[in-house]
């Protein structure tokens, strides 16, 4: 087996903010589990082999703005000692003039460098919110860096409620030549409408899906909800533009690795090869620029 995790994070014990300051809500509910713990690479490699992963995506992990070439520097050490990750998602202030500058310092850092992520997701639920408003995306300095990422060989990892996916259909089209990846299949929150303008997004070429992080609301391994889920975006994006992605260990506050990948396997395991294929590692493999079938034992 040799499948590919396109959303996971690692992190040091200490220098990360929502980690080391007092607990705050957040959509994952409660994390004080997490909090002044490592998750290195070893960690992370350990459980990732032991269920038949052989290649990984690091996801920013929302250190400081101002550390994010440091958060660069920091896994592609854990990547130089271990093997892993295979390729980053680093992170940028997209709202200043200078972020051009940071991320062609943070690929001079690491050649791991993919893509960069700057949270838009905004709910009227204060526990739900991470941007200060519904529609920063509409930012002219924003969309400036945004259409210098492409030339840089770097995509945008777009994460948005619902309830934005209709100005996130603006977004991507302003920017053909970019490529987006909706992280957490645009979230759905029960109760929201979400289908409706997914399905629109997928009509975007330049946009790929992420089947990851399905335990954000509920609190738990929901496997009906998992396969509500992936049919929708299979239906719409079609395996060809669809990704697993473990999003551990945020999940690890309700779940095991081996539980949470054992779920989605038995959800996958009602499709075709070919289609557990794409979504397991070959669209991943081909987004992120990933060598095909490495192993690293």
């Amino acid at each position: 087996m040799n499948y590919v995790d396109a959303h996971h994070h690692i992190w040091p014990a200490q220098g990360l903010p929502w980690l080391d300051g007092p607990m705050i809500p957040r959509i994952f509910g409660p994390y004080e589990p997490l909090q002044g713990k490592a998750y290195t690479a070893e960690e992370y490699k350990a459980d990732a082999q032991a269920k038949g992963f052989s290649q990984s995506v690091y996801v920013q992990a929302n250190w400081r703005l101002e550390d994010s070439v440091k958060e660069v520097a920091w896994v592609q050490e854990q990547h130089e000692r271990t093997g892993w990750p295979h390729a980053i998602v680093g992170s940028a202030d997209l709202f200043s003039p200078d972020a051009l500058a940071t991320m062609r310092e943070q690929l001079e850092v690491s050649p791991l460098l993919r893509g960069t992520r700057l949270q838009l997701h905004w709910h009227e639920q204060e526990a739900f919110r991470f941007a200060t408003g519904p529609d920063r995306a509409s930012d002219r300095t924003f969309n400036e860096n945004l259409a210098k990422l492409p030339e840089l060989g770097l995509l945008f990892e777009l994460q948005v409620f619902p309830n934005q996916l209709e100005s996130a259909q603006r977004l991507v089209a302003a920017h053909p030549d970019l490529t987006f990846v909706l992280i957490h299949a645009g979230m759905p929150i029960a109760g929201e409408p979400w289908r409706e303008a997914l399905t629109q997004l997928a009509h975007h070429p330049n946009v790929a899906v992420k089947l990851s992080g399905q335990g954000t609301f509920v609190h738990t391994v929901d496997p009906e909800l998992i396969a509500d889920v992936t049919k929708v975006v299979l239906d719409t994006f079609g395996p060809g533009r669809a990704m697993f992605g473990s999003n551990f260990p945020i999940e690890s506050l309700w779940t095991d690795f081996s539980s949470l990948i054992d779920t989605w396997l038995g959800v996958l395991a009602e499709y075709p090869d070919q289609v557990r294929a794409d979504v397991l590692g070959r669209t991943a493999r081909r987004v992120y620029r990933l060598a095909e079938e490495e192993d690293h034992g």
